[in-house]
């Protein structure tokens, strides 16, 4: 079952909602796998809604042995794909701000010396 630790480690869990999102299952899955005693499992209650929280290793070989370690990869990759997407959006938006800024700036340090004079 679960290392010493793992539970405390970042990024090594994650909530049913978070494993619908990133694997594409839903909780009926994750139930039958922890009924199955293949998931181990903690509940946690955050704004007075309940979610179960699993162990994201356990989750992709449960996965892996009931769908297929392709079908496992290929959500993978679509979850990589979709962050790093985001990512670029993300960079390309401050980009144009970082642009806008730069060209303001530029306007008046031009204006700035050109009022100087010689």
């Amino acid at each position: 079952m679960a290392e010493y630790g793992e539970w405390t480690q970042k990024g090594s869990t994650l909530s049913d909602v978070t494993a619908k999102k990133e694997y594409g299952v839903d909780q009926d899955f994750i139930v039958k796998g922890i009924r199955a005693g293949k998931l181990e499992y903690r509940e946690g209650v955050i704004w007075g809604n309940p979610y179960i929280r699993i162990l994201r290793g356990q989750l992709e070989q449960y996965i892996a042995e009931e769908l297929g370690r392709d079908h496992l990869l290929h959500i993978k990759h679509q979850t990589e794909l979709r962050k790093i997407k985001k990512e670029i959006s993300s960079l390309k938006k401050k980009m144009g701000e970082l642009q806008a800024r730069k060209t303001e700036l530029e306007k008046q340090v031009t204006k700035e010396e050109s009022e100087k004079g010689p």
